[in-house]
C-alpha cells in the first residue's frame, strides 16, 4: 500500500510543483514596484512654466503659418497660379501645402533620433530657426506675373523647408512638456500646447481677416498677401530666445546619466547593445519591439489631424469657394470655432487627468461618427446661425482630440526611444492622411460635385480612431515609460514612496501565504 500511495502522491506534487511556479511568475511579473526617494523627480514650478510657454510658442509660430496659409489659399492661387480656373487655383494651392507633408517624415526620422542622442532643447531650437525663416521667405517671393513659372517654384521650396523643420516640432514639444510635467496634471499642462497651436491659428487667421476687410480681395491679391509672412520674423526671435534659455528635462538627464554608467560599466564588446545605440538600431527597435504603440500612435493622429486640417485649413475654403459664402463670412465663422478651441481646450485636458485619456478619445470619435454629417448639413444651410451652430459642433469635436493628444502620445514611447518613434509615427500619419485631407477632400468634392463628402470623410477617421482609442491603454496619473514618477511636492515624493512601499509589503505577504497554502495541499 506505501508504494502505490507513494506514486500517486507524486504526480500532485509535481503538479502542485508547476502550479506554485506558474503563480509565481506571474505575480512577479504583475507585482507593484516600490519607490525609493531617488526614483520620484519633485518638479520646479518656474521651470515647468517656461517648458510649456516655450514649447507652446514653437507650435504657436507653426500654426500662425497654417492659420495665414489655409485663409490666403485662394488669394495665393491668384498670385501663384493665375491661368488655372478658380478651383484649380484651389487645388494647385492645397497641392502646394500638402507638399510640405511629404517632407516630413524625413524631418522626423532625422530630428527625432537627433532629440534622443543629443537632447530634446537643441533640436527644438533649431527647428524653431528653419520654421521661422521659411515662413519669413515667403513674404519676399516674387510673383507669377513677375518670374513666370519659378514663383510656384520657390514657394514650393519655402513650404518643403516647412515641413522638414516642423517634422521635428510637434513631436518635440509634446515630449519635453510630457517630460516635465507632473504625472497627475501632464494632461492639463499638455494641453496648453495645442493651446499655442489654435492661438496661432487664431492670431494668423484673424489677421488675414482683418487685412481682407481692410484692403479688399484685390489689395490683397496685389501685396497685402505677404505682410502676415513678414510678421513670422519676429515671432521666430522670440520662440527660439525662450528655447535657448531653457535646460534638459529630467527624465532625458536621468535616461542620459544611466547610459553613460552602463557604458561605462560595460566592456562595449556587446555589437546587440552599440546597434541598439545606433540611430539604424534604434528604427529597428522602434518597429520591432513598438509597432503596436506606432500603430495606435498613427490612428489617434490620424483621428486628431484630420479633424483639424478639415476645419482649419479646408473649412475656410469649402465655405467660400464650395458653398459661395462671401470671404469675410466663412473667416469670421472659422476664427470664431478657434476661439471656442481655445476657451476649452485646457478644461479638456484638466478633465483627462481626472477621467483618462481613453474615455475622452473614446467619446470624441463616437461623437465625430454621429455628429459629422449634422454638422454639415447645418453649414450648407447658409446665412450666419445654422452655420455657426455647425461651426461649434466641428470645434466641440476637435477640441476632444486636441486637448488630449499631447499627455497621450509621448506616454506610448519609452523615453529612450521617445522623441524618434513619435516623431516617426506621428509625421507619417500627418503627411498621409492629415495634411493631404485639404487636396484630397476639395479634389474629390471637384470630381464628385457632392458637398457632404467632408462629412463621410471625417466618419471614416472617426471610425479609425475608435479602433486605436480601443487598444491604447490608459496612462493617466502614471509615470511615462521608463521614467520614474514627477510629482509637484517634496510632501508628495514622500507619501507616494511610503505607499509604494507598503503597498509592495502587502503584494509580497499576499503571494507567499497563496505559495504556502498552494503548497501545504488541503489537510488530510
Amino acid at each position: 500500500m506505501a508504494g502505490p500511495a507513494r506514486r500517486g502522491r507524486t504526480p500532485r506534487r509535481e503538479r502542485d510543483n508547476v502550479a506554485v511556479e506558474r503563480m509565481v511568475r506571474t505575480l512577479i511579473r504583475r507585482r507593484k514596484k516600490s519607490y525609493h526617494e531617488d526614483d520620484v523627480t519633485v518638479t520646479d514650478p518656474p521651470k515647468v512654466r517656461r517648458a510649456v510657454t516655450a514649447a507652446a510658442l514653437g507650435n504657436t509660430m507653426e500654426w500662425f503659418d497654417f492659420g495665414v496659409y489655409a485663409y490666403l489659399a485662394g488669394t495665393l492661387g491668384k498670385v501663384f497660379f493665375p491661368s488655372s480656373s478658380p478651383g484649380a487655383q484651389v487645388v494647385s494651392t492645397f497641392a502646394t501645402f500638402a507638399a510640405a507633408f511629404l517632407v516630413r517624415p524625413l524631418g522626423g526620422l532625422v530630428f527625432g533620433p537627433l532629440g534622443d542622442r543629443v537632447g530634446r532643447q537643441k533640436v527644438l531650437a533649431l527647428t524653431m530657426i528653419m520654421m521661422a525663416a521659411s515662413t519669413f521667405a515667403v513674404g519676399f517671393l516674387p510673383t507669377y506675373a513677375a518670374v513666370g513659372f519659378a514663383a510656384p517654384l520657390l514657394l514650393l521650396v519655402c513650404r518643403l523647408v516647412q515641413g522638414f523643420s516642423t517634422g521635428g516640432e510637434y513631436a518635440g514639444a509634446t515630449t519635453y512638456i510630457a517630460e516635465y510635467a507632473p504625472d497627475k496634471r501632464r494632461g492639463f499642462l499638455g494641453s496648453w500646447l495645442d493651446f499655442g497651436t489654435f492661438v496661432g491659428y487664431s492670431l494668423g487667421s484673424g489677421l488675414v481677416t482683418v487685412l481682407t476687410a481692410v484692403l479688399g480681395t484685390d489689395g490683397m491679391t496685389d501685396w497685402g498677401w505677404r505682410i502676415p509672412f513678414f510678421v513670422a520674423g519676429p515671432m521666430g526671435i522670440i520662440g527660439l530666445y525662450m528655447r535657448l534659455k531653457l535646460e534638459e528635462t529630467p527624465a532625458f538627464q536621468k535616461e542620459e546619466a544611466y547610459q553613460a554608467a552602463e557604458s561605462r560599466s560595460g566592456s562595449g564588446d556587446d555589437p546587440v547593445e552599440e546597434a541598439r545605440q545606433s540611430g539604424k538600431g534604434r528604427l529597428k527597435e522602434i518597429f520591432t519591439k513598438h509597432w503596436e504603440a506606432v500603430l495606435i500612435c498613427m490612428g489617434l493622429v490620424l483621428l486628431y489631424n484630420v479633424t483639424n486640417y478639415m476645419v482649419t485649413s479646408y473649412l475656410p475654403t469649402y465655405m467660400s469657394s464650395t458653398l459661395g459664402e462671401p470671404e469675410t463670412t466663412s473667416q469670421l465663422l472659422v476664427l470664431g470655432t478657434m476661439l471656442l478651441v481655445v476657451l476649452l481646450i485646457t478644461t479638456v485636458g484638466r478633465t483627462s487627468d481626472r477621467w483618462g485619456r481613453r474615455p475622452v478619445f473614446m467619446a470624441g470619435s463616437v461623437a465625430l461618427i454621429a455628429l459629422a454629417a449634422p454638422a454639415f448639413l447645418l453649414i450648407r444651410q447658409g446665412g450666419i446661425l445654422l452655420p455657426a451652430l455647425g461651426c461649434a459642433v466641428l470645434g466641440l469635436l476637435l477640441v476632444c482630440f486636441a486637448g488630449t493628444a499631447a499627455s497621450t502620445l509621448p506616454a506610448l514611447f519609452p523615453t529612450r526611444l521617445r522623441y524618434g518613434a513619435l516623431s516617426i509615427a506621428f509625421n507619417i500619419s500627418v503627411s498621409l492622411f492629415g495634411g493631404t485631407t485639404p487636396l484630397f477632400v476639395s479634389g474629390l468634392v471637384e470630381a464628385t460635385g457632392n458637398e457632404m463628402v467632408p462629412a463621410y470623410y471625417l466618419m471614416v477617421a472617426g471610425v479609425i480612431g475608435l479602433v486605436a482609442t480601443f487598444f491604447l491603454h490608459e496612462t493617466a496619473g502614471r509615470p511615462l515609460r521608463g521614467s520614474g514618477p514627477m510629482v509637484e511636492t517634496p510632501e508628495q515624493a514622500r507619501e507616494l514612496v511610503a505607499r509604494s512601499r507598503t503597498a509592495a509589503g502587502r503584494q509580497a505577504r499576499d503571494v507567499w501565504l497563496r505559495v504556502r497554502n498552494l503548497w501545504r495541499g488541503p489537510p488530510h
